[in-house]
């Protein structure tokens, strides 16, 4: 059956805009800045917030020599750093790499290695 909204329509920019993760943040920030994205303990934080943190998390890395394709390992709990890391790793260009952790330290060095990562980020 064919959807009421499937009207054989070519995707132009009037009608298709595709979100990566990326656009979906920017888009958001943009279209709900007030509104609440994160909601941790005490901390609350505004779409518009996490998105200029995002952005000055991959600004950071980009200073430091972060690129590209370049892999940056992050081993954080569920927590809002975790979340920009998610957004600012790739906004610098870079490859999240997600550790997780309560892996042994036999494994996490494994992955560190195997995904050749030029800079770690964990929790304090």
């Amino acid at each position: 059956m064919t959807s009421i909204f499937d009207q054989n329509l070519p995707r132009t920019a009037a009608n298709f805009a595709p979100l990566s993760p990326l656009g979906f943040i920017e888009r958001t920030a943009e279209v709900y800045p007030d509104r609440l994205a994160i909601v941790h303990g005490s901390l609350r934080q505004t779409w518009a917030q996490t998105y200029a943190r995002c952005r000055q998390l991959a600004s950071s890395l980009q200073r430091a020599g972060i690129g590209k394709n370049d892999t940056v390992a992050v081993m954080l709990p569920n927590t809002p750093p975790m979340v920009e890391a998610h957004f600012g790793v790739p906004m610098a260009g870079a490859v999240l790499n997600a550790l997780n952790t309560r892996l042994d330290p036999e494994a996490i060095a494994f992955m560190l290695d195997h995904g050749e990562a030029k800079a770690v980020i964990v929790d304090p």
